[in-house]
């Protein structure tokens, strides 16, 4: 199983030109297609996994309230 993390090409183009509008937004820098490029590989590979993992605990989480929930929905028979 392939644990990378994969984007579309438009998906890939947009955070390319997300990451160039920050840094000259927030450090007026203009960066090149390369250089946003090799920044957003940089946040795929050390830090995508541990917002995908703590994504994946929270729904985790969530799932088993929910299947606690679910228990309490059952049906008793009334002793006679």
């Amino acid at each position: 199983m392939n644990n990378r993390i994969k984007l579309s090409q438009d998906r890939r183009k947009e955070m390319i030109e997300s990451i160039k509008k920050y840094f000259l937004n927030e450090r007026d820098e203009e960066l090149g297609d390369l250089a946003a490029s090799l920044i957003l590989d940089f946040f795929i590979e050390e830090l995508a996994p541990e917002f995908y993992n703590q994504g994946v605990y929270d729904s985790y989480q969530y799932m088993s309230g929910q299947i606690e929930d679910l228990l309490g929905i059952q049906i008793y028979k009334r002793k006679s």
